[in-house]
């Protein structure tokens, strides 16, 4: 059995191209199956087993995820990729399961997130030279990444993932590469380029065209947990609410523009949803500012 899923996860990153995040947590997800059916069935299953395994044991598995406090989302996750894996082995070895599509997906509650208040991204600045002041080099990536990810609405891995021959000779647009490998063009605001060039003048390390934008302090390329350690940084510092992340700054990117008048397909674009559905979200919650500002405005709310 280890062997059919290497094959699939190899299968994923060669073939399907999907990021290493997705693959690892895929991984994750059939390993979380087959340990289920072990203990389900009594017996390490072998991959031809996979072809009897029938409706129960599916829901039995959901339940069990739900009873080890699993999230919806994450289980929907989890059922994708066990429907992945079985159209692979349908696929390369001709294993077929029916069952598996009459078990729906539990329904994923989508939340509204918030944006940040414009003015607490422009309080960032001083507090980015206040807390490294004895670093002033971290102290100017640090606002650069901030002003990059509410400046381009990227998600952390497109932003650092910019390389340095990516922002040579300030191109009006930076071609990103997103989840599922797919290219979007972002146009680049001058205040972008000016907090980018402060940091690069006074950087010490990572100059290489090839070499990525955002460093370490030991000139590694920056992480995912060190972007989100800078916004935690920044948030505690200046007592803000904890929805303030660095996905909260790519939210309110895109917040703005759709109360500037952006058009959905241009947001989506520009933000890099497969699915206009995802982008769709942001006009409930440009209407839930407009019903709180009709509630405490209008004299008809205030009579009632």
């Amino acid at each position: 059995m280890n062997d059919v899923i290497a094959e699939f996860i190899k299968y994923l990153g060669g073939v399907k191209k999907y990021s290493a995040h997705t693959v690892v947590a895929y991984e994750t997800d059939i390993h979380d199956f087959i340990t289920f059916l072990e203990n389900f069935n009594g017996s390490a299953p072998l991959p031809r087993d996979l072809e009897n395994v029938d409706t129960i044991a599916f829901r039995s598995f959901l339940a069990d995820r739900q009873r080890r406090g699993l999230t919806y989302k994450s289980t929907a996750r989890t059922l994708s990729a066990v429907r992945g894996f079985y159209r692979f082995l349908g696929q390369c070895h001709g294993i077929k399961n029916d069952a598996i599509g009459l078990i729906s997906a539990p329904r994923v509650p989508r939340k509204l997130s918030k944006a940040i208040d414009p003015i607490d991204v422009e309080k960032m600045h001083d507090a980015t030279r206040l807390i490294d002041h004895a670093e002033p080099w971290i102290a100017a990536r640090n606002w650069a990444l901030v002003v990059v990810l509410f400046g381009c609405g990227l998600r952390i891995s497109e932003a650092l993932n910019i390389k340095n021959r990516d922002v040579m000779g300030h191109p009006q647009v930076l071609r990103i590469v997103g989840k599922g490998n797919k290219e979007r063009l972002i146009p680049v605001l001058a205040a972008v380029w000016d907090a980018v060039d402060k940091y690069i003048q006074v950087r010490p390390f990572g100059n290489e065209p090839d070499d990525n934008l955002f460093r370490s302090v030991r000139g590694l390329p920056m992480t995912a947990r060190m972007a989100e350690k800078v916004i935690e940084n920044l948030r505690h510092y200046l007592q803000l609410p904890d929805y303030v992340t660095p996905h909260a700054l790519r939210h309110t990117f895109a917040t703005a523009l759709l109360a500037g008048g952006a058009d959905l397909r241009s947001l989506q674009e520009l933000l890099g949803h497969s699915s206009l559905a995802t982008t769709q979200l942001y006009t409930k919650i440009n209407m839930a500012e407009i019903s709180n500002i009709y509630a405490t405005a209008h004299p008809r709310a205030k009579d009632k």
